[in-house]
Formats: structure tokens, sequence, C-alpha cells
């Protein structure tokens, strides 16, 4: 299982470095979409999104051949969607390869599982109820000004 990681990880690193890099020097020619598609990418370049969207790409991208991929999954997480979101929507003719995009970083999102364990850990009402009471505790002070600036001009 080990080296189904290792190779997802440097097919997914690899795709987002190219095509990451694509946007931003246009290495690879490819017709400009039409429709929708091409309104949507449009406004992008026209925004200079596209700049930053790129920059993303390349950074997750080569942060997977790091011992960083959870955080390189954190970053491509919300572009893997958007990319999905792209072609379900306005181009289905990519959505194959989107789709491959989508279940490699599912794969890895399911190997290194333990890094992300506390975003979906329950919260119990006794640690909401002590987090309440700290918040609280710490409120107090400042409640308390008026009371005693109140006492000192007597």
């Amino acid at each position: 299982m080990k080296i189904v990681t290792i190779i997802a990880r440097g097919l997914l690193g690899l795709i987002f470095v190219v095509f990451g890099s694509n946007l931003l020097l246009h290495f690879i020619p490819m017709p400009p979409p039409s429709g929708e598609a091409g309104a949507f990418i449009g406004a992008m370049f026209l925004t200079h999104y596209i700049y930053v969207v790129a920059a993303v790409q390349i950074a997750g991208g080569l942060l997977l051949f790091t011992c960083y991929a959870p955080l390189a999954l954190t970053l491509l997480g919300p572009v893997i969607v958007n990319i999905l979101t792209f072609h379900i929507c306005m181009a289905p003719s990519g959505l194959p390869v989107a789709s491959i995009v989508a279940v490699l970083a599912s794969f890895l999102l399911w190997r290194y599982r333990e890094h992300f364990a506390g975003l979906i850990k329950p919260v119990s009402r006794t640690e909401k109820a002590g987090a309440n009471s700290e918040a609280a505790a710490q409120e107090a002070p400042l409640a308390d000004i008026p009371a005693i600036l109140s006492t000192k001009k007597t």
C-alpha cells in the first residue's frame, strides 16, 4: 500500500505542477473553451484570479513530493472541488480527467486520515460547556470595568 501511496502522490503532484505551470507559462496549447466555460475562464484571466489558482496548484503539487502531503491535500482540496464543479456544470468533456484527480486525492486523503482526524472529531457536551465557561471567565473582567469605574468616582 505504501508503493500505491507514493505513486498516487507522484501522479497527483505531477498533474498539479504541470497544469498549474501551464496556467502561467502556456507551454501546452489548449483551445479556449466556448460558451459559459469560456466566459468563466475569461473572467478568471481578466481579474488575474487564475494566477492565484496556478500558484496554489504549483505549491500543492510540489508539497506532495515532500513530507507535507497533508498540507498539500488541504491546499488542493478546494481546487479539486472547483475543478469537478467546473467540469460537471460547464465542460463535461474534461470530467474523466477531473474524476481521476478526485479519486487520487480521495485515496491520499484516506491514507493520511489520521492527520485530519481532529477536524471531524465530535465535540462532547462537557467540552462545549467547558469552552463556554472559559470564554465567560475571560469576558468577566471586562464586564466589571463599569462597576470598578463607578466606585472610584465616589
